[in-house]
């Protein structure tokens, strides 16, 4: 079971440094904030279960916010500033949440809450950098 998480987290990874590079689509500004607005959201349930004792729920939205980040990342616009440097903010909330899911729900939530927050906090940074994005025809 231990092996399955880590061959998962190695894959995550993985698959998030290869999204980060490659900025495959880009999509409109107001798609990404709404996108970035669903991820706060499920930072903010993650902490705010992690401080009620639910280590199944801050799994879970901490799965949630690596979905979201992974995906802004994937179609974040190439030319615009603030994108850029919501980058590592977002690779730093897959990061956390990584270190969340290998931790898994049967441990002590206390535990995973450490984590969940600083991903809840990469995340509120970068959905700031993501609020300043401008609609420039991307």
């Amino acid at each position: 079971m231990v092996k399955n998480r880590a061959v998962q987290a190695l894959s995550i990874v993985a698959l998030s440094l290869s999204v980060a590079m490659s900025f495959a689509h880009a999509e409109s500004p107001r798609n990404i904030q709404d996108r970035g607005k669903a991820m706060l959201r499920d930072a903010e349930d993650m902490v705010m279960h992690g401080g009620m004792g639910d280590g199944k729920a801050i799994v879970h939205h901490c799965g949630e916010v690596a979905k979201h980040a992974g995906a802004i990342l994937k179609s974040l616009p190439l030319t615009d500033e603030h994108g850029k440097d919501a980058v590592p903010h977002l690779q730093e909330a897959i990061k956390q949440c990584q270190r969340v899911a290998a931790m898994g729900d049967k441990v002590d939530p206390g535990a995973s809450l450490n984590p969940a927050a600083k991903a809840r906090a990469a995340v509120r940074e970068a959905v700031t950098h993501l609020a300043a994005m401008k609609d420039n025809g991307a």
